[in-house]
Formats: C-alpha cells, sequence, structure tokens
C-alpha cells in the first residue's frame, strides 16, 4: 500500500488529472445517471479549491501591492487593461468569424424549457459590489470584487507604512507583510495536499457530468461544440502565441510551463478555483512573482476570454436557429458589446448566463437558446475556462516581461 501511494504521490499530476477524467468519461458513459452517487466527490474538490482561492486571491493582491511604487501599480493597471480589451474582442470576433463560416444551429429546434431572464447589474450595483460595507460578509459571501478593492487599498496602505520616515510605521509595516507572506505560504501549501486529491475530484465531475447528459445529447449539437473548440484553437494558435512572440518568450517552453494551470483550468471549470495553479505555473514560466501576485487574481475576476468566444459563436448560432439574418453593423455592434459585457460582467455569478441573455435580448432572439445550449454546457464550459486561464497567464507574462524592458532602459 505505501509502494502505491507513493507511485501516486509522485507521478505527474497531468497524467493523473487525465486519467481521471478520462475514466470518469467512461464511467459516466458506461453507468449513466447512476453516476450521480459520486458527484458529492466532485463537489469537494471544487469547495476545496474556492476554499483556498478567495484567501489566495487577497494575500496575494495585498503582498504584490505593497512592494509595488504606485506610478509602478497604474502603469501594470492600464497595460493588462487594454490586454484585457484586445483579446477579448478577438474572441468574440473569432466567435462570430467561424460560426458565419460553418452555419452552426442550421436545422436545430427550440426546446420547450423556460429560461427566465437573468439581471444584469447597473453601473450602480456594480460599484456598491467593489466597495462592500463589511470586511467580513464581503469574504462570507465571496463577492470578489468587493475583496479585489479591499486587497488594493490594505496593499497600498502597508506600502506606505514600511516606507514612511516613521520608524514605527515601518516596522508595524514590516511585521504585517512577514504575517501576509506566511499566511501566503500556508495557502499554497494547503494547495499541494488538495491537489493530491484532485484527481479523485476530476474523476467524479467527469462521471456525474457525462452520466446524466451522456453523448446523444452532445449529437445534436456537436457543430456549435465543433465550432466553440476550432475557435478555441484559433484563439490559442494566433491571438496568444502572436502575443508571446510580441514579449519574446518561447512558445514551446511557456505552453509546457503552465500546463498544469490550463489543464486544472479544464477539468475543473473554475478560473478561480484555478488560480493557485496558475500563480505556480506563472512562476515557472519566468513571470516574477510581483507582477503575477497583481495581475493573475485581477484576470480571474474581470478576464473572460473564453465567455467572449463563446457568445460571439452563440449569437449566431441563435439566428441560425431561429431564422433571422443579422447585418454587418450587428456583428460590429455584437463585438463591442460583447468586449464591454465580458470584462464587465466576468467577475459576477453565472456571467456566461448574463452576457449571454443580455445580447440575445438586444437582438430579440428567444432566451431558450439558453436552454437548447445547456446541452453541451460541460463540454464549452471547460475549454472556456482553460482559455480564461491561460489569457491571463499570457497577459501577466506580456506585461511582466515590457515592465522588465522598461526598468532597463
Amino acid at each position: 500500500m505505501k509502494r502505491i501511494w507513493h507511485l501516486y504521490k509522485h507521478s505527474s499530476f497531468l497524467l493523473k488529472m487525465t486519467i481521471g477524467f478520462l475514466l470518469g468519461i467512461t464511467a459516466g458513459v458506461v453507468f449513466g445517471a447512476q453516476m450521480d452517487i459520486v458527484k458529492p466527490l466532485g463537489t469537494i474538490l471544487i469547495n476545496l479549491l474556492n476554499l483556498i482561492a478567495v484567501p489566495v486571491i487577497f494575500l496575494t493582491v495585498v503582498l504584490a501591492i505593497n512592494q509595488m511604487d504606485p506610478k509602478h501599480l497604474g502603469r501594470l493597471g492600464g497595460k493588462l487593461l487594454i490586454y484585457y480589451g484586445l483579446t477579448t474582442a478577438a474572441a468574440v470576433l473569432i466567435g462570430v468569424a467561424l460560426s458565419l463560416w460553418i452555419n452552426p444551429g442550421a436545422g436545430l429546434s427550440l426546446p420547450d424549457a423556460q429560461v427566465e431572464k437573468p439581471e444584469t447589474p447597473g453601473f450602480s450595483d456594480v460599484l456598491l459590489n467593489i466597495v462592500p460595507d463589511n470586511l467580513f460578509q464581503a469574504f462570507s459571501s465571496g463577492q470578489l470584487m468587493g475583496i479585489l478593492f479591499l486587497a488594493v487599498i490594505i496593499g497600498l496602505t502597508m506600502a506606505k507604512m514600511r516606507f514612511s520616515d516613521k520608524t514605527e510605521l515601518q516596522e508595524s509595516g514590516e511585521r504585517l507583510h512577514r504575517l501576509f507572506s506566511a499566511a501566503n505560504d500556508l495557502f499554497f501549501l494547503l494547495l499541494q495536499g488538495i491537489l493530491l486529491y484532485a484527481p479523485i475530484g476530476i474523476f467524479a465531475i467527469g462521471a456525474s457530468s457525462f452520466g446524466n447528459q451522456g453523448w446523444q445529447t452532445f449529437q445534436s449539437l456537436l457543430a456549435f461544440t465543433g465550432v466553440f473548440y476550432l475557435g478555441v484553437l484559433v484563439l490559442w494558435v494566433v491571438i496568444y502565441t502572436s502575443f508571446l512572440k510580441y514579449a519574446k518568450f518561447s512558445i514551446k517552453d511557456f505552453f509546457t510551463n503552465t500546463k498544469e494551470a490550463y489543464f486544472t483550468a479544464f477539468f475543473t471549470s473554475s478560473s478561480i478555483a484555478s488560480l493557485p495553479v496558475a500563480m505556480e505555473s506563472a512562476k515557472k514560466a519566468g513571470i516574477s512573482e510581483k507582477t503575477s501576485q497583481f495581475s493573475l487574481p485581477i484576470g480571474a475576476v474581470f478576464n473572460s476570454d473564453g465567455g467572449a468566444l463563446r457568445m460571439g459563436v452563440s449569437i449566431v448560432f441563435a439566428a441560425n436557429v431561429t431564422g433571422l439574418d443579422l447585418s454587418a453593423m450587428d456583428f460590429i455592434t455584437i463585438v463591442i458589446i460583447g468586449t464591454l459585457l465580458s470584462i464587465g460582467t466576468a467577475g459576477i455569478p453565472a456571467a456566461g448566463l448574463v452576457t449571454l441573455a443580455a445580447v440575445l435580448t438586444m437582438f430579440n432572439l428567444p432566451l431558450e437558446i439558453v436552454a437548447l445550449i445547456a446541452g453541451v454546457d460541460v463540454l464549452i464550459g471547460m475549454a472556456g475556462t482553460a482559455s480564461n486561464v491561460l489569457g491571463d497567464i499570457v497577459g501577466s507574462a506580456v506585461v511582466d516581461r515590457k515592465e522588465d524592458n522598461k526598468a532597463a532602459s
């Protein structure tokens, strides 16, 4: 038994995750809905990852900011925002272009299911979510934008203390810095233990998801799923590699060093839960901790290339199903609105549903399309989340390299 545990513990993380997922799919297809019995094991994994993700977001942003010059912080944030806008717009455009070429949805009919339109948050709602009225409630309810706001102001205050002219404030700032660093180390050690359990949880997620939906559900939507995955391939091969070449990174080494991050995102379908693994992968890829600790948590909350790509494909899919002819101006509007909505709502629950529903309503398309797409939601969510996480790391790499070049000159 000890030998088996040793072999399991020291085997490749990627190998263990892949085997767990493939076994899960096989069990789901063979035993069908009976595999619901293992679903709690998958829920436990997601809960464990979410358990450490929120404190990791908070601690890493605080630690990153309290070591930065405020001018550097503003410059870094500005570059990240430009990057998010470019990649998100590219993702929507790729989704629309490929869908117009392949035309998924032709010949399909709408399901009878009625779908309620989720509320799209207004500007005041977003603003109030950014500034929480209760420190503990922000953490207990998982208000990610509020947590980021707290991390930024606490990090800035700690930086002011550490670089103060007063000795007492300097000493207090250093003590706080050591405390936050120790807590951060604690959660990353916890992550190592959680990742040992991960393949079991991945088996359960695969078995229960595919057991309930089965392959028959996917057959009628194969074209939609195929277009989306083709779009993901184009996004990775064309857009992400172009940014990496621009920043003079080795493409092969980068994808090798970050594979644990995007595979974890693929298997768990959660950008937030994958964040701790992404932080470690960024370090392997040669990205400075100062940059990655600031940019990756921001990206996990605000950047959603996968969601933007999904929306581009979904709108054309919906138009084909309903027989609606969209004009060139309509598609330009989709790209612009899709970009803004994907960035603006990426941090809220069910962000993909909110953005898709908002754009469907804008073009008077039925919300029942959401129910139709739900049949392949598992497969779409996996590749979309992997794109979100990889896109965040690429953005961090590009900004980090440009900041290094600026410092060198």
